[in-house]
């Protein structure tokens, strides 16, 4: 009302109906509790751990040839390109010292003069003829006598020395080149995994394909469910590696991977995910790392493709949609729907409760056809037989008979 005595209009926010506002502190609490998980692998397959505190940093320089291969490129360029230009530039030194020493300099005038490099007058000169020495160039201007010992030992070390770099270099390059990280681009999982019910069990599902007509050889598949735990002495293990069965026992784990798989793991008592419900999950902070290996067809060598689903990711009570259609004469892969999901009817419950309730649901059974049995009425001797069982003798049942007609 003061407000609007002052001539400033008020402005009230509007009204959300009353499912809006149900659902918005939901959905913020879960974008919140999004932002709040930290990866331990993310989607693309990057793991997220740093290295810190590496005292013994010498040991990256033992292995000099993996520790080159695993640098950013701008770096491995800058190396490959520095290691030839300082190379040039030190034997470039030592064939004009040679020259300046044995006095080739002084006497570039003198025609009755043998140099050890003729034509070779300065730095430059003789910078450019170790480049066409190391490189086997040979443009036939400068050349080295055969009146220079010194010059004939300096060429056999370059001549040596520049073959180890261009193998060392080259083979640097080539295996950085061929590294088979690329061919997981390649390899595609499902942005989330679904948990519903298959064969009358609760399994967990996600899907990986390949989106290249060159095959993975020997591809098999892994999971790993990352959680910190404390153990029963108080031991607290952060980030701790449980097994995921994907099908090792049955070798469904080893895949043909032509069209997208559907990898299924099966909620039973060796499972992780035994006694977690919907509810649960929802507040547990837990994350699936799965793991495709195989060889490149083309290359040989072994490619990794890794992938991650945190609680979030994981949707209860879902199903993929297919995408494999027969078309005329040939089977179509429709991409599109890679990453698609329908609901589906799913008990809430953990496989636990739901296996308890299926055994409960049983005994009842059991009780109903004995009691039919025993309506309908045995033969004499399988009644004498039952009643022996339950420990009837002969005399106990003439007293009963006789107490029925009292």
């Amino acid at each position: 009302s003061s407000g609007d005595s002052a001539g400033i209009p008020v402005i009230r926010k509007p009204k959300l109906p009353k499912q809006a506002r149900e659902d918005l502190p939901k959905q913020l609490a879960e974008v919140d509790r999004a932002k709040r998980i930290q990866r331990y692998v993310q989607k693309d397959g990057k793991c997220n751990v740093h290295h810190g505190n590496v005292r013994e940093t010498y040991r990256y320089l033992t292995d000099i040839f993996t520790t080159l291969v695993d640098l950013k490129w701008r770096f491995n360029l800058f190396i490959f390109v520095l290691v030839y230009t300082v190379t040039w530039l030190f034997f470039g030194f030592m064939w004009w010292l040679i020259a300046y020493l044995r006095g080739d300099l002084d006497h570039l005038a003198d025609n009755q003069w043998t140099p050890c490099v003729n034509n070779l007058n300065g730095f430059v000169s003789a910078f450019l003829f170790s480049i066409e020495t190391e490189t086997t160039i040979g443009y036939g201007y400068r050349v080295i006598t055969d009146k220079c010992p010194e010059g004939i030992v300096l060429l056999l070390v370059q001549s040596v020395l520049g073959s180890i770099v261009n193998a060392f270099m080259v083979g640097c390059m080539f295996v950085k080149i061929s590294q088979p990280k690329k061919r997981a681009e390649t390899l595609v999982f499902s942005t989330n995994a679904v948990i519903s019910m298959r064969d009358g069990r609760l399994c967990l599902m996600f899907r990986v394909g390949d989106l290249r007509n060159s095959h993975i050889v020997e591809a098999s598949i892994r999971a790993k469910l990352i959680k910190s735990k404390q153990t029963k002495e108080g031991e607290f293990i952060p980030l701790n590696q449980t097994d995921i069965n994907v099908g090792y026992n049955t070798g469904d784990d080893r895949l043909f991977l032509v069209s997208p798989l559907i990898i299924c793991h099966e909620i039973n008592q060796n499972s992780p995910f035994w006694e977690i419900s919907q509810a649960h999950l929802a507040k547990e902070e837990v994350e699936i790392v799965v793991i495709l290996e195989g060889m490149v067809e083309a290359t040989g060598m072994t490619c990794q493709a890794r992938s991650s689903y945190v609680s979030s990711e994981i949707k209860w009570g879902y199903r993929f949609t297919p995408v494999l259609t027969l078309e005329d004469g040939f089977y179509e892969v429709d991409y599109n729907s890679f990453h698609d999901i329908y609901e589906t009817n799913t008990p809430t419950c953990s496989a636990k409760e739901l296996a308890d309730m299926a055994s409960r649901a049983r005994l009842p059974l059991t009780w109903s056809l004995a009691s039919k049995l025993s309506q309908q009425g045995l033969p004499e001797s399988e009644q004498e037989g039952q009643e022996t069982k339950t420990g009837l003798d002969p005399q106990s049942k003439s007293q009963r008979e006789n107490k029925n007609e009292k």
